[in-house]
């Protein structure tokens, strides 16, 4: 991966050569409409001390950004997933805004791939 992309390249190309450029570009668009749901639901559930339903949320994050190839964005959720008992306790929000932060270089990214 480039470090100057979030987005893995060659996972990208691959993805778009076994469903087809509409299919992903329409994958993309719905990623990027449920993505800050995700991002919103970790926040209530580490508000309410919701372990479960935080974990939930960061494996779907985890799940629909390694599949477009956002593998970084991927492994902060993944970290948050294998930790949400902690991060719960913890209740520090600065690790979801910090994935936040990475989902909307990723979504930017996302975006120019599906154009481009």
């Amino acid at each position: 991966m480039a470090a100057d992309t979030p987005i893995d390249p060659a996972t990208f190309a691959d993805l778009k050569e076994a469903a087809g450029a509409e299919f992903v570009a329409d994958l993309v668009g719905t990623f990027l409409d449920e993505a800050p749901r995700m991002l919103d639901d970790m926040r209530t559930a580490l508000a309410a001390g919701n372990v479960d339903a935080f974990r939930r949320a960061a494996h779907s994050f985890k799940s629909n950004s390694n599949t477009f190839g956002a593998l970084g964005l991927g492994a902060m959720a993944r970290d948050l997933e294998m930790t949400a008992a902690a991060r719960v306790a913890a209740a520090d929000p600065a690790p979801v805004d910090a994935l936040a932060a990475a989902y909307a270089r990723a979504a930017a990214a996302l975006k120019e791939m599906v154009r481009a």
